[in-house]
């Protein structure tokens, strides 16, 4: 675990370094719920719930996609020399949801500021907006991961990703209308096993996966 710490550590003093990074993902949030805000003012519960998954899709592809591809040949071929390839994935992922959860956080604040207060139940919204953030940064760090070797063809990473995303947000979609309503739904409980599942599947196909395409 030092290993892992070590190297999350590293990508966070990098971003803090690289401030302009961060901002303009705060800054492109921002600008998504505002203009969403123009063009819908304060919509209804289900419309601001599909409109917050949308967002929220295209808000971690911009933000996760750079976590491999921002990385360059030599630099790559130095952490092989230093570095066991299953942990320097799971740092990577770590990584991505930390700053994941930060900036879904805002992006649910500012929701709740311009397009209207909607959660009911917001203790379970907000949990099931952390499983979201985990669960897309988990699939999108492994797809950048894959792209980054592929010659670093983003275009593949978003081919792969989407078809799983869409189902994942259908989910998530469902699991956040129960967040949103007075009446408890049947199958939360599954519906948050089979998200879970999915995470779980991601990672133990990137932990397999991953060191064959480290080799490379």
């Amino acid at each position: 675990m030092n290993t892992v710490l070590a190297l999350i550590k590293k990508d966070i003093l990098l971003e803090w370094r690289q401030k302009h990074t961060f901002f303009s993902v705060l800054l492109y949030v921002s600008c998504t719920v505002f203009v969403i805000y123009m063009m819908a003012a304060q919509p209804e519960t289900k419309v601001w719930n599909a409109l917050f998954w949308i967002a929220e899709l295209f808000v971690t592809v911009n933000t996760v996609a750079k976590s491999f591809l921002q990385e360059n040949t030599a630099r790559n071929r130095y952490y092989f020399t230093i570095v066991p390839p299953v942990k320097y994935l799971l740092a990577k992922m770590i990584y991505s949801i930390i700053l994941m959860l930060v900036i879904s956080l805002l992006s649910l604040g500012l929701f709740n500021i311009l397009l209207g207060y909607k959660l009911l139940r917001p203790g379970m919204f907000i949990a099931v907006v952390c499983l979201g953030a985990s669960c897309l940064s988990v699939l999108f760090t492994f797809l950048s991961a894959i792209a980054a070797q592929a010659k670093q063809n983003a275009a593949l990473m978003a081919i792969m990703g989407f078809p799983i995303a869409i189902v994942m947000l259908m989910m998530l979609s469902k699991l956040a209308n129960a967040a949103l309503s007075n009446v408890l739904q049947e199958g939360w409980g599954t519906l948050i096993a089979v998200m879970a599942g999915m995470n779980f599947l991601i990672l133990g196909i990137g932990v397999i996966l991953f060191p064959f395409l480290w080799k490379e």
